[in-house]
C-alpha cells in the first residue's frame, strides 16, 4: 500500500500499552471515525445522540454495545478536523482496562468499517496533514522513549520545532541565492551575473559553521539518547561487581571472593542528576591461561574503547601508586578518547586519611567503599561533572538522530563543492547542481523532500497506536 493511500481509511488501535490496567484508550481516526462510533454508542440513558452535532474537544459519557449486548461504559473524547493530532476526525474511547473489553471493542470497530492501524500511522497522518514536519514527528518517538531529564528536554525541544526552525532558516537563506543562480542559467548566453559571488561565499561559510556545529553536537546528542557508556575496569577482586550492584541498588552482578568470577560484560542503566548513564561491569583484567576468562578480558578491553568514561577501580590496600601508574599506562592503548576516573575502593573511615596521603599524586582520585556504600554520592557527582557540559545545556540545538546527522553531512559536502567551484570559477550550472543537492539534503530532515520508502522506514519503527 502506498503512503498516499493510507489517508483514505478510518484506522483504529489501542493507544495505551497492551495488557490489563485501570483504563485503556482506543483511538479511531479518519473521515468515518465519528460515524463508526455512532453505530454502537449511546448515552447513559440509552437514548441515541449524534456526536457529529456536538462541539469539538468535548467528552461524552455513555455505553458501547454490540447488538443487544453492552460491552462497557466509556468516556468518548471528540476531536474534529483539522484540530486533532492527525488533522482528521479523531475519537478516543476510554474504557475499563480489561484485555477482553479491549479486544471486543477493537473487533467491533473493525466490523463497523475501521481497519487496524499500522505502526506509527497516526503520527504519519499528522505529518501528511501538515500538523508537524518530519523531524518533529521523529521527536515524538524520542519523547516516548526518553528516560532521563536531559533526553526528555531535548526531545521536547525538537518536538516543539527547535531543530526544524534552524534548518528552515538555513534552507531559506540558501534558496534566495539558489534562485538567483538558477536565473543566471536562463540568461547564460548574455553572461549576466545576478548572484554576488562574494556574498554567496560568505553565506555558505556562515551556513557551514552552523551545520558543522550541529554535526558536532551529535556526539553529545547520541549519548543523551542512549545513555553515557561507563566501563568499570580493574584487576580481579577490585570490587567492580559490588560497585555496579551498589549503583543500581540491586544484585545485578555475582559477587565472589574468587578471582575471575565475572566472565562477561554486564550492563544496566541509571539516571544520575537527570543524565542517563549506562554502566558496564567487566571481567578483571589480568594475564590468564583460562580461555574463557581471556575472552572476558578481551571484552573488557573492547568495552573501554566504546565508553565515554572509564572507571579504573582498585583495592586501596593491594596496589601502590607505581602499580596504578603501570596499570593505567597499559590501559591507555585501549581507552581511546575515554575520560579516566581513578577510584580507590575498600576504604573505611579509619584509614581514609592515610590512603589520601599515599595516593595524593594521582589526580582526580575518588575514595569509596562499594561494599559499605561510603562516598558513592561523591562518585556520582564526579561522573556528572565529567560528562560534557554541552549536553546539559539543552537551550542549544542538539542533534540526536542518525538520519539527521547523515543529511547534514551530505548538505555540508555539497556546500564544500560549491566553495571549491567558486574558487575555480566553475560554470554556473555546476554551482546550481550542488546548491540543489544541499537543499535536498536539508529538506530530507524536515520532510520537504521525502519518498515512500523513507516515510515507511521512519514510521515503521513507531509503536502501534502512535
Amino acid at each position: 500500500m502506498s503512503i498516499g493511500a493510507l489517508n483514505k481509511d478510518t484506522i483504529v488501535a489501542l493507544a495505551t500499552p497492551p495488557g490489563m490496567g485501570a483504563i485503556a484508550v482506543i483511538r479511531l481516526s479518519g473521515d468515518n471515525a465519528i460515524a463508526i462510533l455512532e453505530t454502537c454508542f449511546t448515552t447513559k440513558q440509552l437514548k441515541p445522540k449524534s456526536l457529529a452535532d456536538k462541539k469539538a474537544n468535548t467528552i461524552h459519557f455513555g455505553v458501547i454495545y454490540d447488538g443487544s449486548v453492552i460491552i462497557d461504559e466509556v468516556l468518548v473524547s471528540l476531536f474534529k478536523t483539522p484540530h486533532s493530532y492527525t488533522g482528521e476526525d479523531v475519537i478516543e474511547v476510554s474504557c475499563h482496562g480489561s484485555q477482553f473489553i479491549q479486544q471486543q471493542l477493537l473487533q467491533l470497530f473493525v466490523k463497523r468499517g475501521a481497519r487496524m492501524a499500522n505502526a506509527g500511522e497516526y503520527t504519519l497522518r499528522g505529518f501528511l496533514n501538515g500538523k508537524f514536519d518530519l523531524s518533529q514527528a521523529e521527536a515524538v518517538a524520542d519523547l516516548i522513549a526518553s528516560n532521563s531529564t536531559v533526553s526528555h528536554q531535548v526531545a521536547m525541544s525538537q518536538m516543539r520545532g527547535g531543530f526544524s526552525s534552524k534548518i528552515k532558516i538555513l534552507r531559506e537563506n540558501l534558496v534566495d541565492f539558489a534562485s538567483l543562480i538558477e536565473l543566471e542559467l536562463d540568461f547564460s548566453e548574455e553572461d549576466v551575473e545576478f548572484a554576488d559571488r562574494t556574498e554567496l561565499k560568505n553565506l555558505i561559510i556562515s551556513i557551514q559553521r552552523i551545520i558543522e556545529r550541529l554535526i558536532e553536537s551529535f556526539e553529545v546528542g547520541n549519548v543523551i539518547k542512549h545513555g553515557i557508556p561507563v566501563a568499570i575496569v580493574g584487576k580481579p577482586n577490585a570490587g567492580k561487581s559490588t560497585l555496579l550492584n551498589m549503583l543500581l541498588q540491586e544484585d545485578k552482578a555475582i559477587v565472589s571472593e574468587i578471582p575471575g568470577t565475572t566472565r562477561d560484560t554486564i550492563e544496566d542503566e541509571i539516571s544520575i542528576g537527570g543524565v542517563l548513564f549506562r554502566f558496564i561491569d567487566t571481567a578483571g583484567i589480568r594475564d590468564t591461561s583460562d580461555v574463557i576468562e581471556q575472552i572476558g578480558v578481551n571484552k573488557a578491553l573492547q568495552a573501554m574503547q566504546k565508553s565515554a568514561i572509564v572507571i579504573y577501580l582498585f583495592d586501596g590496600h593491594a596496589l601502590s601508586v607505581k602499580d596504578i601508574e603501570v596499570e593505567i599506562e597499559k590501559l591507555q592503548e585501549h581507552i581511546g578518547d575515554s575520560q579516566v576516573l581513578v577510584v580507590c575502593n575498600k576504604i573505611d573511615t579509619e584509614d581514609l586519611n592515610s590512603l589520601q596521603k599515599e595516593f595524593e599524586k594521582i589526580e582526580n582520585i575518588i575514595y569509596i567503599s562499594a561494599k559499605e556504600g561510603l562516598y558513592i554520592d561523591d562518585l556520582k557527582t564526579k561522573l556528572v561533572a565529567m560528562f560534557d557540559n554541552r549536553a546539559l545545556n539543552v537551550t542549544e540545538t542538539v542533534v540526536t538522530n542518525v538520519r539527521h546527522v547523515e543529511a547534514l553531512r551530505k548538505a555540508n559536502t555539497a556546500l564544500y563543492r560549491v566553495m571549491e567551484g567558486l574558487s575555480k570559477n566553475i560554470q554556473t550550472d555546476f554551482l546550481a547542481m550542488d546548491i540543489r543537492y544541499s537543499l535536498e539534503a536539508l529538506g530530507e530532515i524536515t520532510g520537504q523532500v521525502t519518498t515512500d520508502d523513507l516515510l515507511g522506514n521512519i514510521f515503521g519503527k513507531f509503536c502501534i497506536g502512535k
